[in-house]
């Protein structure tokens, strides 16, 4: 504990760190303060019906993602969501399409124009997704929050301000990148997040404590311990690697000798990271969006996550997003390619060809165990609402890309904290090793 004071001490006597944290916190208020304006044209006393709508399934996700603002009718309903879509669908396209490879290797320039487009995508996805959030506000149930007078301006300002709410928080989120602590995006997606936890913890309290004071005790100990369990796992799944040995030539320049080093290339377990989740949540989510996210008729099947017909479908994509976004991330060829620039080789292998083909080999192998884990974790809400009947609030913090994002965007920000740390010649935060985030393996790839 005394050592736990002293990191801390530690941290706040740097002054560049204490004020990238003091940035970081005053930006995330200023969010959750947006989270609470309502919308104009909207009774804010009469919203009981969408939040109890959006409680369950994708929708529930959604609102999660953005701290409840979704279910509150706030000017940052949509949150940055909008913008994580436009940045996915732009990196597909920078990956897929040759043009867009020669502008992103323009350097600054080219990744000034990438976020630009990046911006315009947002904006038309935003409007887009405004357009069904006014289609679901004006459906049964949810209809007579609307103020009567002010209906001939809703449809206008509701478009409006969602844009521009949407844009802000975007905003934010590059401010706290530049500037702050931390990746923005990840930061803003995880406290939106975190908001939901204290809610969602003592319902599941009081709804363990209904049945029992001694069996409600035990059942929630049984859950605490388990989501613990679930979570050292998903950090072992972040950061597990394949280890492929690789030596380096011996070259003498002079009377000095270069190279004849034994080093290690780490080959990710999960390399995909969240976004074949990701991606298979965008898909399962279209049939929501385009019921007015309703969920009526043969959508209802994908607003509920504990259908089996809904674990299956988001099984196999999750599973087929993860080869498929391996594959364009990673390129054995390149890496065989660089290896043999520098005068590396893999013992017992060949350079050149045989070497991309070890490596892909090798990436096949492990892609797939980690496909399976990082469907099953997506799944594991499912399961444990069904199998231990906790609550659906509670439920989704024991997997999924909740869980995922926030162990992922905690062990990152950890990660940046320790370099400060270790840079101003300071302990760092864990006596037994340097902390590894996401970020720090894939720059080793």
């Amino acid at each position: 504990m005394k050592k736990f004071i002293q990191t801390l001490k530690n941290i706040w006597s740097i002054e560049e760190l204490r004020k990238k944290i003091l940035f970081t916190l005053l930006l995330v208020f200023i969010y959750r303060v947006g989270s609470f304006i309502v919308l104009p044209g909207i009774d804010p006393n009469k919203l009981a019906n969408l939040a109890s709508s959006t409680k369950s399934g994708m929708l529930g996700l959604l609102d999660a993602f953005v701290g409840g603002a979704f279910s509150k009718a706030s000017i940052f309903a949509l949150g940055i969501m909008p913008y994580i879509s436009a940045s996915i669908f732009m990196q597909l396209v920078t990956i897929l399409v040759p043009q867009m490879q020669k502008i992103q290797k323009e350097g600054e320039s080219g990744r000034k124009k990438i976020n630009q487009w990046t911006r315009y995508l947002t904006v038309i996805v935003t409007a887009f997704q405004a357009a069904a959030y006014i289609g679901y506000l004006k459906s049964q149930g949810n209809a007579e929050a609307l103020i009567e007078s002010y209906s001939s301006y809703f449809v206008l300002s509701t478009v409006i301000i969602l844009t521009v709410g949407t844009l802000f928080v975007m905003w934010l989120g590059e401010k706290i990148t530049d500037k702050g602590l931390g990746n923005g995006t990840s930061i803003i997606i995880m406290m939106g997040i975190l908001a939901r936890l204290p809610e969602s913890f003592m319902q599941e309290f009081t709804s363990r404590f209904t049945s029992g004071a001694a069996r409600g005790l035990l059942l929630l100990l049984i859950e605490l311990g388990l989501l613990l369990a679930i979570i050292m796992g998903l950090i072992l799944l972040i950061q597990g690697t394949r280890r492929v040995p690789v030596n380096y030539a011996k070259q003498i320049v002079g009377n000095r000798q270069f190279g004849g080093a034994r080093n290690f290339l780490p080959l990710k377990v999960n390399a995909a990271g969240v976004m074949p989740i990701i991606f298979a949540q965008a898909i399962l989510f279209l049939p929501t969006v385009f019921s007015g996210y309703t969920g009526a008729g043969w959508a209802r099947h994908f607003t509920d996550h504990t259908s089996w017909i809904y674990m299956v479908v988001y099984s196999i994509a999750v599973i087929a997003f993860t080869f498929l976004y391996t594959a364009l991330i990673f390129n054995p060829k390149q890496m065989a390619e660089d290896l043999k620039r520098n005068n590396g080789f893999i013992p017992g292998v060949k350079p050149g060809q045989p070497t991309a083909d070890y490596i892909g080999t090798i990436m096949d192998r492990i892609t797939l165990p980690g496909a399976i884990l990082l469907a099953l974790v997506g799944i594991l809400p499912g399961f444990i609402q069904l199998l231990l009947g906790t609550q659906q609030g509670w439920s989704t913090f024991y997997g999924g890309t909740s869980l995922l994002i926030m162990v992922g965007v905690i062990l990152d920000t950890l990660q940046q904290v320790e370099t400060q740390l270790l840079m101003r010649q300071y302990d760092g935060l864990m006596s037994s090793g340097r902390i590894q985030g996401r970020q720090t393996v894939a720059s080793g790839m």
